[in-house]
């Protein structure tokens, strides 16, 4: 495996990033409201406290990634 074939892979997949954030603007901005509202002074967060938003963030990520590839 040539290293920069894994470079330009990586880099080619992070370009994709901007467009799958605005396909799951909705997931994203309640995965954020849920972290800062669960960490409102002191309070750290804590593992599976935003589980349920992270998972639907996740799905739409993978799910704008497949149709981004087609």
């Amino acid at each position: 495996m040539s290293g920069s074939n894994v470079w330009t892979r990586s880099r080619a997949r992070m370009r994709l990033f901007p467009e799958l954030l605005a396909q799951c603007s909705a997931e994203a901005a309640a995965y954020g409201k849920c972290v800062s509202t669960t960490t409102i002074g002191k309070q750290e967060l804590t593992k599976n406290m935003c589980a349920k938003e992270f998972e639907a963030l996740k799905s739409c990520f993978e799910s704008a990634a497949k149709k981004a590839v087609k």
